[in-house]
């Protein structure tokens, strides 16, 4: 047991990592499509998206301090930061290296959203897709654990959803009209002000007239970026 300690260590690392990466891409697409699961206010959901995103970098962490102490694979310094430096699958193990560096871009310059311009950020931010194909890739090719039943289930099931989101997300940026019709605009949108006796409420309101925009522009109760677009 003592001398498979860093490899369990490695092991378990890895997967709680993707799980929690998996959990603070869904909420993002939630924000995103303007989804309140279990009616939870954006404000929530933001937080525990930000707060998962961060306690998933802390397990890759540990997953990547687990391999490198551990005696079986003999990985160095190189082999977990340089992408196919590894004689152990480097293929494998290449998707894995990508897929941190990608995590810590989008970790790093969340940390630092209000110093960076908005269009980079959310350039950066975008990334937090193909990091999660990644390493769903890498968990499914490299992980010890992917052959197990509720593994495949959780990758089947997460990438369907985060399909599922995708799609509704694509099919609402082409629509021709900007409404307001299926929850609040996300992170940034301030739809409800709750300390204010004439909130919007989104099961209520329709399209969006240039006179409601004025108005609502000077109470600060309507968020500038979705307005813009019409």
């Amino acid at each position: 047991m003592t001398n498979q300690l860093w490899w369990y260590v490695a092991r378990s690392g890895g997967i709680v990592a993707w799980s929690l990466l998996a959990g603070s891409v869904v909420l993002g697409l939630f924000l995103s499509t303007r989804v309140r699961p279990l009616n939870a206010p954006p404000a929530w959901t933001t937080d525990l998206h930000r707060f998962l995103g961060g306690l998933a970098t802390i397990f890759v962490g540990v997953h990547v301090i687990g391999i490198m102490l551990d005696s079986y694979t003999s990985f160095g310094v190189s082999d977990v930061f340089v992408p196919f430096a590894s004689s152990w699958h480097p293929l494998w193990v290449a998707w894995g290296i990508v897929s941190m560096y990608l995590l810590l871009a989008v970790e790093l310059t969340s940390l630092a959203r209000r110093r960076l311009p908005r269009k980079l950020w959310h350039a950066v931010h975008l990334l937090s897709l193909p990091l999660f194909a990644f390493s769903t890739v890498h968990f499914a090719v490299s992980g010890t654990d992917a052959g197990n039943p509720f593994a495949v289930f959780g990758m089947i099931l997460v990438s369907g959803v985060v399909a599922a989101f995708l799609f509704r997300r694509f099919a609402r940026a082409k629509s021709p009209t900007t409404t307001i019709g299926s929850g609040p605009v996300g992170e940034r949108s301030g739809l409800e002000d709750q300390g204010s006796s004439r909130a919007i409420h989104a099961s209520s309101a329709g399209p969006v007239s240039n006179d409601e925009i004025s108005a609502y522009r000077g109470r600060g109760s309507l968020c500038t970026t979705t307005c813009q677009r019409r």
